[in-house]
């Protein structure tokens, strides 16, 4: 049971740090926080059913499961592999949420829909209804998000008005992006010295 959900869910969050970071325009090489694929995973919820002969795990009622700074929140979660041996993971929630820590930086992948389904054989995550996904100050909403990391392809549709929320109360999709450069908060500091190799 374990074994599943460790495999499912490093691969999991490894897909949604590339997504956020994809969508958000973002270049260079990022990672997850590298030492949750060490951690062990805490799992708590109101009650478990296993079923080895399908194997299928689903957990019912406040699932919140842990592992390193990998944290998911969810009403329902399965768990099931296939006959390859391939991992397959439905969490429901109202929402289901998602966080994680990116490797070097004190920054944090987060999203949020009310199903989040990851097929590992495809290395295909989806975010349905509600959905949005952000990396620092960088946000994405729409109605539905993928991200197939083998095609290295993102996806994301709004839902129209039925899917409006209060931050996309016209339920478009919508972005918002951070220039790549943005400079620091104005401290108070002095700054009227100019750069004498400044361009004009």
């Amino acid at each position: 049971m374990s074994k599943y959900l460790s495999t499912t869910w490093l691969k999991l969050s490894a897909s949604l740090v590339i997504l956020a970071l994809t969508i958000s325009g973002y270049s260079g090489r990022v990672s997850a926080e590298a030492a949750d694929r060490d951690k062990p995973i805490d799992l708590e919820a109101d009650s478990v059913k296993v079923d080895d002969a399908k194997h299928t795990s689903t957990y019912l009622g406040n699932v919140i499961l842990t592992k390193g700074t990998i944290i998911i929140h969810a009403d329902k979660l399965i768990v099931r592999e296939d006959q390859e041996g391939f991992q397959h993971s439905s969490s429901f929630g109202n929402p289901t949420t998602f966080k994680q820590k990116r490797e070097g930086k004190n920054e944090y992948i987060e999203g949020s829909s009310q199903r989040i389904e990851y097929d590992a054989r495809m290395d295909k995550v989806q975010l349905y209804t509600k959905a949005w996904v952000k990396r620092g100050e960088d946000i994405v909403h729409g109605d539905y998000i993928m991200y197939d990391a083998n095609a290295e392809y993102a996806e994301v549709i709004g839902g129209g008005p039925k899917s409006a929320t209060a931050g996309v109360p016209s339920g478009r999709v919508r972005a918002i992006i951070q220039p790549k450069n943005k400079q620091a908060p104005d401290t108070g500091a002095d700054n009227t010295k100019t750069n004498s190799n400044a361009k004009p």
